[in-house]
């Protein structure tokens, strides 16, 4: 179904279709989605295992290309770089936030936050200030010094949303970010999220099996038969 494009649209999704193949057999996992999200929008992508949720964070995310149509975000066609700035483009843009944290073992938590500005190429004191701003804002400067190891499932997705923003990127991807918590900390998490997101005015684009984060999202997206629903939200 196609979509009125918002005039400050962000990211505009255009006719995008992927197929795998496997087993000599190929599986179309999301076929001619239009859509677009305006600039500071959350929105929710829900839909059961294999519907095809982490497929489109990846297209968005330039870690994959689609199979034909487009994908822009903020006026660049992700899709039509190469591999090269495609990625060079997510290191800029693009923060990401997953299910099992992803933090590195052998970094101290501040070193794992500053990560994304090291892969940039710039550190300046600036950068290492935000860093442990960020740090205050997630309720764990006490920590910057310690090891994942040493940390929480909350504690830990905490320190991944620091390190998700601390490059300014303009999308925030987030795959199943309370997946791996309980509900009392995926709460806490959430509304952390929410907050940060929404006070540094980005745009978040989360996938999620969760019910309970609907209430938070500005749009709300059913993934069915490799079609996008939009869902009524509860302020709607």
């Amino acid at each position: 179904m196609r979509q009125t494009t918002p005039p400050s649209a962000l990211i505009e999704i255009d006719n995008v279709s992927k197929t795998f193949t496997e087993g000599g057999q190929t599986r179309t996992v999301l076929h001619a989605v239009t859509t677009a999200f305006a600039r500071g929008e959350f929105v929710v992508l829900l839909g059961k295992s294999g519907s095809g949720k982490s497929t489109l964070l990846n297209l968005l995310g330039g870690i994959d290309s689609p199979s034909s149509g487009s994908i822009t975000i903020d006026g660049i066609d992700v899709t039509g770089q190469n591999e090269q700035a495609r990625t060079l483009f997510r290191r800029r843009s693009i923060g990401f936030i997953f299910q099992f944290y992803n933090l590195l073992p052998t970094l101290t938590v501040l070193e794992n936050i500053l990560l994304p500005v090291e892969l940039n190429h710039r550190l300046t004191p600036k950068d290492k200030e935000y860093a442990l701003q960020l740090l205050e804002q997630v309720g764990l400067l006490d920590r910057r010094d310690t090891y994942p190891d040493r940390l929480s499932g909350g504690e830990q997705q905490r320190i991944a949303i620091a390190r998700a923003l601390v490059h300014d990127p303009i999308l925030i991807l987030a795959d199943e970010p309370t997946g791996n918590l309980d509900a009392e900390t995926g709460e806490i998490v959430l509304q952390l999220l929410d907050r940060l997101t929404r006070q540094s005015g980005k745009n978040l684009v989360m996938a999620t099996h969760s019910g309970e984060v609907v209430g938070m999202a500005d749009r709300v997206f059913q993934i069915e038969e490799g079609q996008l629903h939009e869902r009524a939200t509860v302020a709607a």
